[in-house]
């Protein structure tokens, strides 16, 4: 071969290698994702509307009911001192809840990862909220009772991950406010087969799943009708907002053996299970790549703001423990990142209702039920670092989605997608 040839051809492929488009196995072009940063992924979606003033901003009675009395209830997840007067938010079963409950954490997870004290979301209605949270997008055509338009967290990871159904898991603290609609969507792309399996605790273990489920047989057809018409009703209360797609999840015949024996065996231990002993239950079975926890104790808010501060301490307990636990856990000790995000705020000014302390209670509708904050620490999070302020803000809630993806390797695939909010962006740029 000359030499004019061999020059010819060898810029031919090399012109064909800087232009051949890099094509993932899902069929999309030019999305070559990076690294995972961690092997698992908890989120916590601490919903029921949180104002900034009593949690991040630690003014307890401060700007809510006219005393001169800031404090941190969150001593789990918040650098910050306790209040010193008027103590109600304590779960000692007692009217005032004078008796806190005892930190748990050795340090805060502020020292132990990142704080983002101003983010804005983009809805102050708790199912949009949520609904924005796992589809990194808030759509003005999103109506409630309705599955997402655009694809969820669960959608993208399963698809560009290839992540078994068992290893992706949605767990809600109640079937209400359509929650059970969020674990996946409608769109044509995405859909039920890629979508993660949901787990309500306290709706399967409690009332009325204990009921049907706790003592079950082989019922007969004849004698056993009332019960039978009991399970039933419950099926169809439970998954009503599922449409009927659970078969379709896609959970393997290996998986769905797995997913059996672990509901009889939690109905067998025979104890009235809550949230975050389910959840850490499911985490030491499966070892889910992600698990998204979702609460919404504090929306008692509106009427009543000592059971509201009571429901923000047991909340952050519920954390606090959670993160011990899952640092129990061998096979996810050290390798697992904790995000965590409200779905929105609260309003500056209270409503006219007051609860048995002569407090006022707070909606959710203004201005002020748009600011939120953020918070992740783990595995591949910067510890002890503080971002934004009330006259800064960083950060959206719908960043959740490409920051979830960035941890688990699959940023680029989202991204290209173009189906998230077009400001949205992962935590991990904008530290």
């Amino acid at each position: 071969m000359d030499r004019r040839k061999f020059i010819k051809r060898t810029a031919a492929a090399g012109a064909a290698t800087i232009v051949a488009p890099y094509i993932l196995p899902s069929g999309r072009l030019f999305a070559r994702d990076g690294v995972a940063k961690t092997d698992h992924v908890v989120f916590v979606m601490f919903g029921g509307g949180l104002r900034q003033q009593e949690s991040v901003l630690q003014r307890y009675l401060d700007d809510s009911q006219g005393f001169n009395i800031p404090g941190n209830i969150m001593y789990n997840m918040f650098d910050g001192t306790p209040p010193d007067d008027k103590i109600v938010y304590g779960n000692d079963g007692t009217l005032p809840g004078d008796t806190p409950i005892p930190r748990v954490l050795s340090s805060t997870l502020q020292q132990q990862g990142t704080l983002f004290k101003e983010v804005r979301c983009q809805t102050a209605g708790h199912y949009n909220g949520f609904a924005s949270l796992v589809q990194g997008n808030t759509l003005n055509t999103q109506g409630l009772r309705q599955k997402p338009i655009n694809p969820t967290i669960f959608e993208y990871l399963r698809r560009h991950k290839n992540t078994p159904a068992s290893k992706v898991w949605f767990i809600g603290d109640s079937i209400d406010n359509s929650i059970p609609l969020l674990n996946y969507s409608i769109h044509p792309d995405y859909g039920t087969k890629y979508g993660a399996n949901f787990f309500a605790p306290t709706t399967t273990f409690r009332n009325p799943g204990l009921n049907s489920f706790g003592n079950a047989k082989n019922w007969h057809p004849e004698e056993d009708m009332p019960h039978i018409y009991k399970m039933k009703y419950f099926l169809d209360s439970y998954y009503q907002n599922v449409g009927g797609h659970l078969d379709e999840i896609g959970n393997t015949e290996e998986e769905k053996f797995q997913i059996k024996e672990f509901m009889k065996r939690m109905y067998q231990q025979g104890k009235s299970k809550n949230v975050l002993d389910c959840s850490i239950e499911i985490m030491r079975e499966f070892k889910p790549v992600l698990t998204v926890l979702n609460l919404t104790g504090v929306d008692v808010c509106h009427g009543s703001f000592t059971q509201y501060l009571k429901a923000m301490h047991m909340g952050d307990n519920l954390v606090g423990n959670l993160w011990n636990q899952i640092n129990s856990i061998p096979e996810m000790a050290g390798n697992t990142t904790l995000l965590l995000c409200p779905e929105h705020g609260r309003n500056l000014a209270p409503n006219p209702i007051r609860d048995q302390n002569d407090w006022f209670g707070f909606d959710h509708s203004d201005q002020n039920s748009f600011r939120i904050f953020s918070m992740m620490a783990g595995k591949g999070v910067p510890s002890n670092l503080s971002i934004g302020s009330e006259n800064n803000p960083v950060g959206m809630a719908v960043d959740s989605v490409p920051t979830i993806a960035d941890l688990l390797g699959f940023k680029e695939s989202v991204l290209y997608n173009g189906l998230i909010n077009g400001q949205a962006q992962s935590l991990f740029d904008r530290i």
